[in-house]
């Protein structure tokens, strides 16, 4: 998993709240198990008409938002469902953090197993971003994720808490099996010596 450390990037306004995994990922692009080819059915039924051609008016159909790292959504984001394909679709589309005031705890703690950083800030911290995002690429929101910090394109800074233990995670770039190859010379051992003391297992 890639290591997250700063993020200086271009920030999609989604003020819509109650944003689902459904929305996210509708259910019928669920059938894989690849965490990759998912980005481009992100959104699927709001970016797209039903002959498959983009809907201009949808955010990241536009041409200031089609690389954005960033999205600032409304409250509850990524409620419904526990499918982590929702995560898999936006880091595979190029989501690198999402900023909202509150997420749904499964989809909150499957983004961090997912290389993505999820951040919770007030409501009006939330709304002084979103207006940001609205500028487009006349405007860049800057996270850092050691300082635990989000700066304002006019230079505000915004303070966030994160879980250490999740923070030490994405600053390593660690998911659940970098995690246990972190210990693989302590398991290692210990298979050995299980292999000696009872080699008839």
């Amino acid at each position: 998993m890639e290591k997250f450390t700063n993020l200086s990037g271009i920030a999609a306004p989604m003020p819509l709240v109650n944003i689902d995994t459904d929305m996210i990922i509708p259910k019928q692009f669920l059938k894989t198990i690849k965490r990759s080819g998912l980005g481009v059915n992100l959104f699927d039924e709001m970016r797209y008409d039903d002959d498959g051609k983009e809907i201009p008016d949808f955010v990241l159909n536009q041409p200031a938002y089609r690389k954005a790292q960033i999205l600032v959504a409304g409250d509850n984001f990524g409620c419904g469902s526990s499918r982590e394909h929702a995560p898999w679709a936006l880091a595979d589309f190029g989501i690198k953090a999402i900023i909202s005031t509150s997420f749904a705890d499964i989809f909150y703690n499957n983004c961090f197993k997912n290389g993505m950083l999820p951040i919770v800030l007030p409501a009006e911290q939330v709304e002084h971003l979103m207006e940001d995002a609205r500028k487009g690429a006349n405007a860049r929101i800057e996270i850092d994720l050691e300082s635990q910090t989000v700066t304002a394109a006019d230079g505000q800074v915004f303070n966030f808490e994160i879980d250490p233990f999740k923070k030490h995670c994405l600053l390593n770039g660690l998911d659940d099996i970098g995690l246990s190859l972190e210990k693989v010379s302590a398991i290692d051992a210990f298979e050995n010596r299980v292999s000696q003391e009872r080699p008839w297992v």
